[in-house]
């Protein structure tokens, strides 16, 4: 049986995921976070699916049978197209399985004064088409804007942000034609929530955007509330868990959690 003390396994195929694990803190500040990034593989966009469906498992694994986590949150755009169907399927009616992508499509299609979106996100995930075949199908009148931003993640994780450099990259992307008309957009890559205000000062507050982060964590807190799960106790402190470990890597966590955090190394595939 499930108790409301068990911690939260939050993974991502990095540490872009540290984004999701910071608006869950912020919004449930009792619950313990698990994180996992799986540096040794990372990125897991040029993978196979049947391989990102393999990390995810054991990566699930891990958190479940052995961090005892009591839900499951897919903090990856990438992991969430390959690995979600497997994972909820695996795990029906034992333990909640959240993905990035489904929640974000929710709130935007609930909102009905959005109806031209813009999505900007990896090549990845706009050559998947995920976004578009769910607003496709769930709400057909939408009109949907997709637009790869394939240098917005490696420029936040070189910590350029909030200067110069990221505003000229932003203008040069922000400017497409297509986006002339849009009323909301999708930040579909958990790194984007670092340039939020940015996005928000280029558009001057007249778009509204959709932040992957505070999508998927007020979605966790529905989830748990439902299932009665929420922790009103002293949490114990969060763990970071990486598979592969550099200096680098534990710098930049203060760059997506907003404080240095401490990365442990468990290689899961020994």
């Amino acid at each position: 049986m499930i108790k409301t003390q068990q911690p939260i396994g939050v993974f991502d195929s990095g540490i872009g995921g540290l984004t999701v694990a910071a608006a869950i803190s912020r919004l449930l500040p009792h619950e313990q976070l698990i994180y996992f990034g799986d540096t040794a593989h990372v990125p897991y966009g040029d993978k196979s699916v049947e391989l990102i469906g393999s990390y995810a498992e054991r990566i699930t694994e891990f958190l479940l049978d052995e961090q005892k986590c009591k839900a499951i949150v897919i903090a990856c755009n990438t992991a969430s197209a390959a690995a979600y169907s497997l994972l909820r399927d695996r795990y029906k009616g034992s333990v909640p399985v959240i993905n990035v992508i489904d929640p974000m499509i929710e709130a935007v299609i609930a909102d009905d004064d959005i109806k031209s979106v813009g999505i900007i996100a990896t090549k990845t995930t706009i050559a998947s088409g995920i976004y578009q075949e769910k607003f496709s199908r769930r709400k057909p009148q939408l009109l949907f804007h997709p637009l790869a931003t394939p240098l917005l993640a490696s420029m936040i994780e070189e910590g350029f942000y909030n200067d110069n450099i990221s505003s000229a990259v932003l203008e040069e992307y922000l400017s497409h034609e297509s986006f002339k008309s849009i009323d909301g957009l999708v930040l579909a890559c958990t790194h984007y929530p670092l340039i939020k205000k940015e996005i928000d000062y280029f558009f001057k507050s007249k778009v509204k955007l959709f932040d992957s982060a505070e999508v998927v964590a007020s979605k966790l807190k529905k989830i748990l509330e439902a299932e009665s799960l929420i922790n009103s106790e002293r949490k114990d402190p969060n763990r970071f868990y990486v598979s592969d470990f550099t200096q680098s890597f534990e710098h930049s966590t203060k760059i997506f959690f907003g404080k240095q955090v401490k990365l442990e190394l468990m290689n899961l595939w020994k």
